[in-house]
């Protein structure tokens, strides 16, 4: 109610000559990119992101996230409408942190950290936020498509699902936005930074993977401690070298922190799936409503009937012709 209350239409906030020019040409631009959602991605044509809401602070919500201190799974909270998610939203900082203060004592893994915008899956025209203009064209652009993604298509109970869809889909339409509209070697520098995360994803996978391993394996808890401390300490060398290798500092700020098994759950949530729904995209000619009518059906389905059905696209190798539609860094 609040985040609606502080809303007003975009042409208001362009023509009001209090707002920045740098406001001004952020609102522009998502203009022409909720046009061409519509238009060019089949994207829901209703009023989300049509309105623009200053709501004074960096963060529109705190996720908090937790797992056992020996598990890598996170915890899930249950709501009603959306089912349950792995993490936990709140509006006030204060107290997402006093949540996470608590979760600690019960001696979990836990961390929060902010988030730029979220959908309300279409029950609510989503507004435009502050909170996403702090950073790039790209940024912005790609968080729209994501969230309208949501709006699409949403499977209750399945985070990793509906996340690695939306992921899918604003990284094709951000392929397809820049090259309509993107400057000269826009795109390029936009698919050089997925690369990197990539990397740097298939770094936490493997040490995902060997504490999954320790925490099964290891009989003591002593043991699973002194394991999962190492492993740690491995995966920071590994990034060491990385960073060398690499010369990109995008990560820096993330590895500087006290990390633990809740770090690393969310990333590999939404990441993990995002290859196999752009194997399906290119199954498709890249023909998006085809695309959304498949994940739709799949979605519609039990979940082990779902991953069944989702792991027959995950080794396509897409034919020659489509090669455009699966990023060099999904493709391997």
């Amino acid at each position: 109610m609040d985040l609606m209350s502080k809303q007003r239409p975009i042409i208001d906030v362009i023509e009001d000559k209090s707002s920045s020019k740098a406001l001004k040409q952020k609102l522009a631009l998502a203009q022409r990119a909720r046009q061409f959602a519509s238009e060019q991605l089949y994207l829901p044509d209703n009023d989300s992101y049509k309105h623009y809401a200053d709501l004074e602070r960096p963060y529109v919500v705190w996720n908090v996230v937790a797992t056992q201190a020996y598990s890598i799974k996170p915890k899930e909270w249950c709501y009603f409408i959306v089912g349950c998610l792995s993490y936990r939203g709140v509006f006030d900082k204060q107290e997402a942190e006093q949540l996470a203060e608590q979760l600690k004592t019960e001696g979990m893994d836990v961390s929060v950290f902010g988030t730029a915008a979220y959908s309300t899956l279409g029950y609510f025209d989503d507004p435009l936020l502050n909170t996403m203009m702090r950073h790039g064209d790209a940024s912005l652009v790609g968080v729209m498509f994501h969230e309208l993604a949501h709006q699409t298509v949403y499977v209750e109970n399945d985070t990793a699902f509906n996340e690695a869809f939306a992921t899918a889909v604003e990284q094709e339409g951000l392929r397809r936005w820049f090259n309509q509209v993107g400057k000269p070697g826009e795109y390029e520098a936009y698919l050089q930074k997925k690369r990197y995360r990539h990397e740097f994803y298939s770094l936490i996978t493997t040490t995902r993977k060997a504490l999954d391993k320790s925490f099964n394996t290891a009989e003591k808890e002593a043991d699973k401690q002194r394991q999962k401390e190492q492993i740690y300490i491995g995966f920071k060398a590994d990034y060491q070298q990385w960073r060398k290798a690499s010369q990109y500092p995008g990560f820096d700020n993330w590895m500087q922190r006290d990390l633990n098994n809740s770090h690393l759950a969310l990333i590999a949530t939404y990441q993990e799936l995002v290859p196999t729904f752009i194997n399906m995209l290119a199954s498709v000619d890249g023909d998006m409503q085809k695309f959304y009518e498949m994940v739709k059906t799949i979605g519609e389905k039990d979940k082990q009937a779902r991953q069944s059905v989702l792991a027959l696209y995950k080794g396509i190798k897409s034919p020659a012709s489509n090669v455009e539609y699966v990023l060099k860094e999904t493709a391997r």
